[in-house]
């Protein structure tokens, strides 16, 4: 009898085809004790085997980084490793607890093992030195765990209750204008530490040098107009953000020396008119946060403020992007779930929201690290009455 005889999936049906047939194979438990065994399949299996525990143990995984976090564990490493007794002495733990987290974060390449009972940073864990941004996100999952402790809950009632659409609250009102400052103070700081990254992919990706004044439609702080302006001295510059918001923005922009060259203008995009008198316009991580009618709306007023010929470019995580499809469809389709709006869109259908806005058809640009952000860049239309 030949290896896995008795196991032959059935001929696939014409609608089925070949995906089908795979499936009732390796549904199939025989088929798959066999597949373990037998040499010339056994690693497609234990690795398969291996993802599906992934999956089980992501979230122990994901609260081993947490609490690296939270000790500092990372920082403490950056001059050099360090024994488990000393360890457990900084972070406050009993030794056995130390050794525990030691363990767990080397083997998610977090730590290095340097010796019988030293420990030392990871390829993971040293990228993680110094970075602000992803730092505070991590931080910032706790409310997102939370909220996806009954995932079947939360995909029938849709950010209903949640922590994470209060947490935004514009997210959860359909005129977020007169928002007080201690409602927008935590988001606008996560905000901001996440921001760099993102403002280095988009800025090394489109030349905005071409341009004489920047509009960037819900800019936050300004952390990406004050990139933008070091980068481009001759780079005029209007924030237009939710007014409690934009006074942050404000504040910033003079201390930095960037007050002549940089304004900061209060209002909500759903009831105001963005202002004009820029050529182009930035819209970084901004539509993925809202319904389709509500993008449309933003994408309508957008155009409005452009001159025939002015430049938008769009910048967010993109569904159907090869290499960030996780990233884009699991994770941000879950966060956005939680918040109670918005989703991760494939470049066509945001191109189909610029067009019907009024937009020509947009082209995507390039990053080195898509996972961080997607480009797309449309234009007004320069034979607009």
């Amino acid at each position: 009898m030949s290896p896995g005889a008795g196991l032959e999936p059935a001929a696939p049906s014409r609608r089925g085809g070949w995906r089908e047939a795979r499936d009732r194979l390796v549904a199939n438990p025989r088929f798959r004790r066999w597949a373990s065994a037998f040499p010339l399949t056994r690693f497609i299996a234990r690795r398969r085997a291996g993802r599906l525990f992934d999956l089980c143990a992501g979230f122990v995984y994901s609260q081993v980084l947490l609490a690296c976090v939270r000790l500092r564990l990372f920082d403490l490493l950056a001059d050099g490793p360090l024994g488990v007794g000393e360890l457990a002495s900084r972070l406050r733990l009993e030794p056995a607890a130390a050794e525990r987290l030691l363990r767990a974060a080397a083997s998610l390449d977090l730590l290095e093992r340097r010796g019988a009972d030293r420990f030392g940073l990871g390829p993971l864990g040293a990228a993680m030195v110094g970075d602000a941004g992803t730092t505070a996100m991590i931080e910032h999952h706790a409310i997102l765990y939370g909220d996806l402790g009954d995932p079947v809950r939360l995909l029938r009632e849709r950010g209903q209750g949640t922590r994470l659409a209060g947490y935004w609250p514009y997210a959860g009102t359909g005129e977020p204008g007169p928002l007080a400052e201690e409602s927008v103070a935590s988001y606008t700081r996560l905000m901001a530490a996440s921001a760099p990254l993102v403002a280095d992919e988009v800025l090394a990706a489109y030349p905005f040098q071409r341009h004489d004044c920047l509009l960037d439609v819900g800019g936050g702080d300004g952390t990406f107009i004050a990139m933008a302006a070091r980068r481009h001295p001759r780079l005029a510059a209007i924030l237009f953000d939710l007014p409690a918001v934009a006074a942050h923005a404000a504040a910033r922009f003079e201390r930095e020396g960037l007050g002549l060259r940089a304004r900061a203008v209060g209002g909500s995009f759903r009831a105001d008119p963005i202002p004009g008198g820029a050529d182009v316009a930035t819209l970084v991580r901004i539509l993925h946060d809202h319904d389709d009618d509500v993008v449309l709306a933003l994408l309508r007023n957008v155009h409005r403020a452009l001159p025939p010929g002015g430049t938008l470019v769009v910048a967010e995580p993109m569904s159907g992007v090869p290499g960030v499809e996780r990233m884009a469809d699991a994770y941000f389709g879950f966060y956005l779930l939680a918040m109670g709006t918005g989703r991760a869109r494939t470049p066509e259908e945001l191109g189909a929201l610029l067009v019907q806005a009024g937009f020509e058809a947009p082209r995507r640009l390039p990053t080195r690290i898509p996972v961080a952000a997607q480009v797309l860049v449309s234009t007004r239309s320069r034979n607009e009455l």
